[in-house]
């Protein structure tokens, strides 16, 4: 396994799960601004791990498989902080939608994988809408204080609710394009 500066980021959003939840949790009035400047920064890696692998073709398949992860491990504990801390039924609800879809997607990659077939679904315009509108949610979330008239929370929770739409649609895409493959082993 090669360490390069990509996979360095990649890891550093595992090793900042902890200390953002540690974070979280700390009985200071400035501790929301804390966790979520963490999480801004473990986002910003997200974006840059990618760009910086690319632009260096530094690419992996190490890498490959760890950025996924750790981005959903790191999606994860925010969402379980926030269901906690915003214990209201939207909250529960686009939290089970967003980790459960990532269940569904992970366990339906590692099946077509065991049967030695693979379906991709190439990132669209709407994943990458998806992976923004979550990301601002769960900053403005973690955040949780008006800035200014701003009302962080109401909007952090209408775009975690857009969200956990665009990600039912980006299931049921990866769902339909799996489905002849699901169909034809479920016929054999």
């Amino acid at each position: 396994m090669q360490f390069n500066l990509p996979t360095v980021f990649t890891l550093l959003r595992i090793v900042l799960i902890p200390g953002f939840v540690g974070m979280f949790f700390l009985p200071v009035r400035w501790a929301n601004t804390a966790s979520a400047a963490m999480f801004g920064i473990a986002a910003l890696t997200d974006w840059l791990d990618g760009y910086l692998a690319r632009r260096w073709q530094q690419t992996s398949h190490f890498g490959a498989f760890l950025d996924p992860v750790a981005d959903k491990l790191m999606v994860a504990a925010a969402l379980v902080l926030l269901v906690q801390a915003i214990p209201s039924p939207w909250m529960a609800i686009a939290a089970v939608v967003i980790i459960g879809r990532e269940i569904t997607i992970s366990a339906l990659r590692e099946w077509m994988a065991q049967i030695g077939s693979h379906t991709t679904v190439a990132v669209s315009m709407i994943g990458k809408l998806k992976t923004t509108a979550q990301m601002v949610a769960l900053l403005l979330l973690l955040y949780r204080e008006p800035l200014g008239g701003f009302p962080t929370r109401q909007v952090g929770l209408a775009l975690l609710l857009i969200a956990a739409a665009l990600t039912l649609w980006s299931m049921t895409r990866y769902l339909m394009a799996a489905w002849p493959v699901m169909q034809e082993r479920m016929n054999a």
